[in-house]
């Protein structure tokens, strides 16, 4: 074949029998419960362009991240401004909040968005250079309510596709103060390992010790075991937030579990961080993901305001619906389906579909086959309920036989009353 589609990407199909984690129906199943969830929990759905200018995403994930450091797909447009593809969306999303002057408008904004996102990594199982991710951005509130809120969003949204034998891992990363003195113990305790550290982690040693914890080299998990936690570094207020926290997940009973090495890869968490993993995927088993990052609008040039989120790849939840054989409803065809014997036949077929259609009924229109038999086995291919065969004696008399798809059972009724009738089918 001339053309290919690009490494790292994929093409979502009406049906995919071979990789059935493309067929569309999975994605929209997955896309309508984060609409309908997010819906009861009044967040509000926001759409950003797929580039921005790139030191939107320096400034906003953060230069000493993977995702800036080597992860972007940037580009100098004709007007020699350097844009990048999305990597992630809360950067985008906070532009777009300081950019519209949405703070104006209230005192806290609930948003959530779904869309494709864009990283320059090796192709792997479950991660793709264009992914796909749903998530959500609450701003203005600084209680650990508003924390809890974001994990039990995440998790309702799991709960309602299926989802089984999830973990829940919380963390906090502290505020400055936290920070602060965690950055000095850290230091001090990888200073005399500095020759056995990552390349990648002698860089962050120098610019954000805290993202080593992260670090997915094996040499630098081994000293990871025995560095100093988070939790004994903590401000009082730091720590009193995130006993709060998994207070509160207690009395929503939001089953977790607490992991002092949870960094998260982003630069601009701070407070409460947390991912959701399976073991469904294998190695890369961190199925949905997020935290509070207070001070990221203000860093963008916007108002200092609070800010809590999680993002979740579509791709990874999709394959774990199929790992665990999620159970989804039954694929639905046209109700109706109309075979046309003739010409004549064949443009009043055409009409009574497009009546069907304006009055809420699906229908379609054999409008290729020459032989009934053709035509009946398009319709149980593409699962109607009914199908008729209409012919000039059914044109004559106003009346035809409507035959179940599959119990080839018939019922007799008027074209003029088509859809009366269907709707007295369906009742």
């Amino acid at each position: 074949m001339k053309f290919q589609i690009p490494k790292g990407t994929f093409d979502i199909l009406p049906d995919c029998a071979e990789e059935p984690w493309r067929a569309s129906a999975l994605w929209q199943k997955v896309e309508e419960t984060v609409r309908e969830t997010a819906n009861e929990y009044n967040y509000k759905e926001i759409r950003t362009p797929i580039y921005e200018r790139t030191e939107l995403f320096d400034r906003g994930v953060g230069e000493s991240s993977d995702i800036v450091a080597k992860e972007m797909f940037t580009f100098i447009d004709k007007g020699g401004r350097s844009l990048s593809l999305r990597p992630e969306g809360t950067a985008s999303v906070m532009r777009a909040f300081v950019e519209n002057n949405l703070n104006q408008q209230g005192s806290v904004h609930k948003f959530f968005y779904i869309g494709p996102m864009f990283r320059y990594e090796r192709p792997q199982s479950g991660r793709y250079r264009q992914f796909h991710q749903f998530g959500a951005e609450a701003i203005g509130n600084s209680s650990p309510e508003q924390d809890a809120e974001v994990i039990d969003f995440l998790c309702q949204i799991y709960k309602r596709l299926g989802l089984k034998n999830l973990k829940v891992r919380v963390n906090t990363v502290g505020d400055p103060e936290s920070r602060a003195h965690f950055r000095t113990a850290l230091i001090d305790y990888f200073r005399p390992h500095f020759d056995l550290l990552s390349a990648d982690s002698k860089i962050r040693f120098e610019k954000n010790p805290l993202r080593i914890l992260d670090s997915k080299d094996s040499r630098d998990k081994e000293l990871v075991q025995g560095a100093p936690s988070i939790l004994t570094h903590l401000s009082p207020a730091a720590k009193a937030h995130f006993q709060e926290v998994c207070n509160l997940l207690d009395q929503i009973q939001v089953p977790y579990e607490i992991d002092d090495r949870i960094v998260r890869g982003l630069d601009y968490y701070n407070k409460t961080v947390f991912e959701i993993m399976t073991e469904d995927l294998g190695a890369q088993n961190t199925i949905g993901a997020g935290g509070r990052f207070d001070g990221l609008i203000s860093s963008l040039g916007g108002p200092d305001l609070p800010a809590a989120g999680f993002a979740s790849g579509l791709e990874r939840v999709i394959q774990v619906m199929l790992a665990q054989q999620t159970p989804l409803e039954e694929k639905k065809g046209p109700l109706i389906y109309f075979i046309p014997m003739g010409e004549e036949a064949r443009a009043k077929c055409f009409l009574l579909a497009t009546e069907c259609r304006h009055n809420q009924i699906t229908a379609d229109v054999e409008l290729s086959a020459k032989k009934v038999q053709a035509g009946l086995q398009n319709a149980t291919r593409l699962q109607a309920t009914y199908c008729a065969i209409i012919g000039s004696d059914e044109l004559q008399s106003g009346k035809i036989q409507l035959k179940h798809v599959q119990t080839r059972v018939s019922s007799e009724a008027n074209l003029a009353q088509i859809v009366t009738h269907l709707r007295g089918l369906t009742s």
